[in-house]
């Protein structure tokens, strides 16, 4: 339940999100200013699409811009595991529910069970640790003060380019963290699994039969006093008694 539960969690905060940033130019000649530059953007965040006017200051002449990067290849990357790994736990309920003897049956179940389990925790490390990292660039790419260095009015000191309003990224910096914590639950997850397969139990056979050999193996090898005694021990008396009678 907890598997799907953060995987939901993982791909809504992330491929759900949009949000968006305030400029506003203020050009010498007020009549050319525009205090509310509106620029919006949402995932897969594919900024270099996103574009948006500024004025030039410079007549009525305005510019098309756009912003800069493209992190939309970590971003999917990130969803698709979760949407793949919520679909893979409802399934693997539904078997563990409904079908629990075709599910053992001939150990085959299990051991796809836990490669699969494997495969996701490594995923989940993959997928969060690139997506921390497209964030991270987004945030960047998102800034506004970085957004108002490509406006050519904004290098001109006798214009004013204030940021208005930053992006809010709270459920994306969410988004990180019920990735790794997805990570942690399928890593932990792993050693669950591993006991349901034969090369646990086979594992469970060897080490009990080898500590039966070794016991058997002590018990056989130690002293019997009783045998040892005739065979290898000095019979002292009758020597002596052979000696007398010559």
């Amino acid at each position: 339940m907890g598997l799907k539960l953060f995987a939901i969690f993982a791909f809504a905060t992330c491929g759900g999100y949009s949000g968006g940033l305030r400029l506003s130019v203020d050009c010498a000649n007020k009549s050319e200013s525009d205090l509310n530059i509106d620029i919006a953007f949402a995932y897969p965040f594919r900024l270099h699409q996103v574009n948006f006017d500024a004025p030039t200051c410079e007549g009525k002449r305005r510019e098309t811009l756009s912003l800069i990067g493209d992190f939309s290849s970590s971003a999917e990357f990130f969803v698709t595991i979760a949407v793949f790994a919520f679909l893979y736990s409802l399934a693997a309920t539904v078997v563990y529910i409904f079908f629990q003897n075709k599910y053992r049956e001939n150990n085959r179940g299990p051991l796809i069970d836990f490669i699969v389990t494997v495969v996701f925790s490594f995923l989940w490390l993959v997928g969060s640790s690139a997506w921390a990292k497209g964030l991270s660039d987004v945030k960047i790419a998102t800034d506004p003060d970085e957004v108002l260095l490509l406006m050519s009015a904004c290098k001109q000191q006798s214009n004013k380019c204030l940021p208005v309003r930053s992006p809010v990224m709270s459920s994306l910096n969410t988004s990180v963290v019920f990735g790794f914590l997805n990570f942690i639950l399928w890593a932990g997850n792993i050693w669950f699994v591993f006991k349901e397969t034969g090369w646990h139990s086979s594992g469970q056979r060897h080490a009990a039969d080898t500590m039966e050999k070794q016991s058997s193996g002590y018990n056989q090898g130690g002293y019997n006093q009783d045998s040892y005694g005739p065979a290898g021990g000095y019979n002292q008396p009758g020597s002596y008694g052979q000696v007398q009678g010559l």
